[in-house]
């Protein structure tokens, strides 16, 4: 049986606005929205980006995949 690397990978995905409000400090947000999802490294091997909703910021706002 063939044994390698598993082409699939567990991704974070983290809500851009919220990251850069939370450097400001001026937003009434309390967290950072987190998505988790999986990709095919072969297929994509670039960094993933979702528009997704965001419960802290109440809008779909754009979601880049983070360093675990």
């Amino acid at each position: 049986m063939a044994t390698g690397k598993n082409p699939r990978v567990t991704v974070i995905l983290e809500c851009t606005s919220c990251v850069q409000n939370s450097a400001n400090k001026s937003k009434k947000s309390s967290g950072i929205s987190r998505y988790i999802t999986q990709k095919n490294r072969h297929n994509t091997p670039d960094r993933l980006q979702f528009r997704k909703f965001c419960r802290y910021c109440y809008k779909h706002t754009v979601h880049g995949e983070i360093n675990k």
